[in-house]
């Protein structure tokens, strides 16, 4: 259950975003200590394409996301993810529209460990499609994950995410050949 307004389908999401015990919003300059707390791990960085990150990079990826933040129009939405009532980073959680013609946008999560296994990624990522389906008219929405990230791929099955593909060493990251998984819904999967 998402409980906020929403925008116009194409005109951007509608921010913050509030689940029942989350609300995703802009990362702010202020952040950057909280993102560094989880984007220095060793188990948070070892299936993604970055990390674990130096204090000097966790502060690079916050600019990043600001300087995201004012574009237009905005194709990258990297937020914050907080529990409520007291607000605390506890992750990020991205949708970018990587193909505006075709309505393509792409998801993903990433959590400090000490919040792993309590639903939160599923929560922060389901909210995501609906924002990306509802707000902004993208008809379909893919995520993809290392194949041996177990629990990112039940994450993405647990939204009703299929997956549609597994690609053999398709990227070179952190000095390895990688083996992927690509998972998809489509927004009348989502929305019925």
């Amino acid at each position: 259950m998402i409980l906020r307004k929403r925008a116009p389908a194409h005109h951007g999401i509608a921010l913050p975003i509030e689940t029942p015990r989350l609300v995703l919003r802009d990362f702010r300059a202020g952040d950057v200590e909280a993102v560094h707390a989880y984007a220095s791990c060793e188990d948070v960085a070892r299936y993604m394409i970055w990390g674990p990150n130096t204090p000097a990079q966790s502060r690079e990826a916050v600019e990043g996301f600001l300087e995201d933040q004012r574009r237009r129009p905005r194709i990258a939405y990297d937020l914050a993810i907080t529990l409520k009532p007291a607000g605390e980073v506890v992750g990020g959680a991205g949708l970018s529209i990587i193909d505006r013609a075709n309505r393509l946008g792409d998801i993903g999560y990433v959590l400090h460990p000490d919040f792993w296994g309590f639903g939160i990624a599923a929560e922060a990522a389901r909210a995501l499609l609906d924002a990306g389906f509802r707000e902004l008219g993208l008809r379909r929405i893919v995520a993809s994950c290392d194949q041996r990230n177990k629990a990112s791929a039940r994450v993405m099955e647990r939204i009703g995410m299929r997956r549609e593909g597994a690609f053999r060493q398709s990227k070179f990251i952190q000095g390895d050949w990688r083996d992927e998984y690509l998972y998809a819904i489509l927004a009348e999967e989502f929305l019925s």
